[in-house]
């Protein structure tokens, strides 16, 4: 059975009526809504083109808006990260704190409160530290640990290179919607390999991706929508040395 959202079930009521009223007195038996009518034609194909399509259009544009969860290396972030070849900018989450990325070009800076940068790795902290780096763009030096661990969140080709191939034998599951946007659905093995909910309209931009192994849930949206993106303004920067504190 394909699922269908209220507001598809809205326009199939409406496309039903108006079928009605222009059969009726034909002699015609009537007709039929085809949900892929009036999109861009891929919810047609089989689901490896599909999800070969989707991947094509995410590399064809530059800029993209990445929301939602990942499970990575034994822990759980929360992202919202706007990104593009230049770099990105967003927020991470992960047990209990936040703080924010920038990375332009290759200089990666992250933005956090004291309660962050006072939690060391001996769990005392150092509140002087702290407090000097509290809410100030900190510049990541690139022989620390965090530099290799944060920047792959600001690339759209790492995050989205690794992020949008399903696990399994893939095959298609009906017609959804994502914030009012058509979509058709493609998942691996059933779901238990993700699923990954691709644009009927327009181009077939991925918008929803679920994946594998319950390691989170992404949306992708402002495909193609620039954003400002600049260093940091000299006030608000600091650079801490060779590497940061433990924390």
């Amino acid at each position: 059975m394909i699922p269908i959202s209220p507001g598809r079930s809205r326009r199939a009521t409406l496309a039903g009526a108006v079928c009605a009223l222009l059969v009726a007195g034909t002699g015609l038996t009537g007709c039929s809504e085809d949900p892929n009518e009036g999109t861009n034609g891929v919810g047609r194909l089989p689901a490896d083109q599909i999800q070969t399509k989707a991947q094509k259009a995410a590399a064809s544009v530059g800029t993209v808006r990445l929301h939602g969860s990942v499970q990575a290396g034994g822990r759980s972030y929360d992202l919202d990260m706007r990104l593009k070849p230049q770099g990105g900018i967003g927020s991470v989450s992960t047990e209990g704190e936040t703080f924010r990325l920038l990375r332009v070009g290759q200089e990666l800076y992250l933005k956090a409160d004291a309660a962050f940068w006072g939690k060391g790795g001996d769990g005392k902290g150092d509140s002087k530290a702290a407090d000097k780096l509290a809410s100030k763009y900190v510049k990541v030096p690139k022989g620390d640990p965090s530099y290799t661990k944060f920047i792959g969140f600001t690339d759209k080709n790492v995050l989205l290179g690794g992020l949008l191939t399903l696990h399994g034998k893939l095959s298609t599951d009906g017609h959804h919607e994502q914030d009012g946007t058509r979509t058709v659905r493609v998942t691996g093995d059933d779901g238990a390999g993700g699923t990954l909910d691709v644009s009927l309209e327009g181009k077939p931009y991925p918008l929803r991706l679920v994946r594998a192994g319950e390691a989170g849930t992404l949306t992708f949206s402002s495909w193609g929508a620039d954003f400002p993106l600049e260093k940091p303004a000299k006030g608000d920067t600091l650079d801490y040395g060779k590497q940061l504190p433990t924390s």
